[in-house]
């Protein structure tokens, strides 16, 4: 970073603190406080030269950035900490040195490939909704799906009153009684393809994220997790300036 100031909420992301939108969060509930004083929305700080606090915690600007794949189980809420005492993917993260943050969300009930970063540029690249970064999933559904209503997943279908962006899904496998399918999605709509599979009256029986952009799950074991490789973060965000 540069002896210059910057708004504060882009300082709280890049020091891992959270994402852009928690961090205003955060600074419109008071929780933020610059030099003692609690700090606005709008407000610019010297990540060298000024203190910054956190719910009483200081915030270092840091220079180390992780970036890592998690394969998040089922059971797993997306998030740090959980006011209902759910399992979190903190939990399974403890081990790095720096307060990683997921970069988008799988559900609780969902599996697969999790970002998590301290990085808030890179976590903004990819989940800025103009990137359109590909999500990859293998999604088993009961009792069986047909080609009409694959069909309206590929051109899209109207949820919570908004018409959702065209998927890419087809069948990978048929049993009686279980089809597994692979179904790309360009949005990060909430619960988008359990929605989907709602109104299509199919039961969505597992749900796992393989794949983000062109960084693959692979064999990484469920509750594992790696650094992504320079390559894959370049391929991820690309205009990323490290």
């Amino acid at each position: 970073m540069q002896d210059q100031k910057i708004r504060l909420q882009k300082m709280l992301a890049d020091c891992g603190v959270a994402s852009r939108r928690k961090a205003e969060e955060l600074i419109q509930q008071g929780k933020v406080k610059v030099n003692g004083h609690v700090a606005q929305i709008g407000d610019k700080v010297n990540p060298k030269t000024d203190h910054v606090t956190v719910a009483g915690r200081r915030i270092v600007a840091s220079r180390q950035y992780y970036y890592i794949m998690l394969h998040k189980p089922r059971g797993y809420v997306s998030t740090m900490s959980d006011e209902m005492g759910r399992k979190c993917v903190a939990e399974l993260v403890k081990d790095i040195p720096a307060r990683v943050y997921p970069v988008g969300r799988l559900d609780r009930d969902s599996e697969g490939l999790l970002l998590m970063t301290n990085d808030g540029e890179f976590a903004n690249l990819i989940m800025h909704p103009s990137k359109h970064v590909p999500k990859t999933y293998r999604v088993t559904v009961r009792p069986d799906i047909s080609e009409e209503q694959l069909a309206l997943m590929n051109v899209g279908m109207e949820i919570d009153g908004v018409r959702t962006a065209p998927a890419d899904a087809w069948v990978i496998s048929r049993e009686p009684g279980r089809v597994v399918l692979e179904i790309i999605l360009r949005e990060g709509r909430n619960r988008q393809i359990r929605k989907m599979c709602e109104q299509l009256g199919v039961e969505v029986a597992r749900l796992k994220r393989v794949a983000v952009g062109q960084v693959k799950l692979g064999m990484l074991q469920p509750g594992k997790w790696r650094n992504l490789t320079l390559d894959e973060v370049k391929r991820l965000a690309p205009a990323l300036k490290r």
